[in-house]
């Protein structure tokens, strides 16, 4: 009578053992699937940040046409041949502007200002929203949230303290 029991059980181990294995590797091919998609999507960002940082780092505008800017391409290559310099990066004119406050700043007055000041620029706000958010991924700008709004200044880096206190110590005065 004891092997009858102990064989119910055994199968019954057996059993649970399969569900679990087959769960397992339902499990598995889900997180196989999650992790292809992830890795996809981290390959899609890492080319998008490498491409902003090219274009963002590089002192002069690059060569290479703006898709969103295709109307302004013929003025501006007119422009270039004849010697006058090309517009700045939007980050720089960002830059630019957030350098004139004292106090953090919406993106949506940033880019009224950027319209007032530079009417042949017409970004969208999307695009001035992404442009500060790639200039605080490199420690450029600072956010600043205040309940659900995102302001945004200029980074304070010691680095750029230590050197405007040297040069206003000095004697000269600092436009930064």
């Amino acid at each position: 009578m004891t092997t009858r029991p102990a064989a119910t059980l055994r199968s019954r181990y057996v059993e649970q053992a399969a569900s679990d294995l087959q769960e397992n590797r339902r499990l598995q091919r889900e997180l196989t699937s999650r992790i292809s998609a992830l890795r996809q999507e981290e390959a899609m960002l890492m080319d998008i940040l490498r491409l902003a940082e090219r274009y963002e780092g590089l002192p002069d505008p690059s060569p290479v046409p703006d898709p969103s800017a295709v109307p302004d391409q013929a003025s501006s290559a007119v422009s270039d041949t004849k010697g006058t310099p090309r517009r700045s990066l939007l980050g720089s004119v960002l830059l630019e502007l957030l350098a004139g406050h004292d106090e953090p700043r919406l993106a949506k007055e940033v880019r009224e200002e950027l319209l007032a000041k530079h009417p042949d620029r017409s970004p969208t706000p999307q695009v001035v929203r992404n442009t500060l958010e790639s200039l605080v991924a490199k420690g450029r700008v600072q956010r600043h949230k205040q309940q659900r709004a995102v302001l945004y200044s200029l980074a304070q880096r010691p680095e750029l303290r230590v050197s405007s206190r040297s040069k206003n110590s000095a004697g000269s005065k600092n436009s930064d």
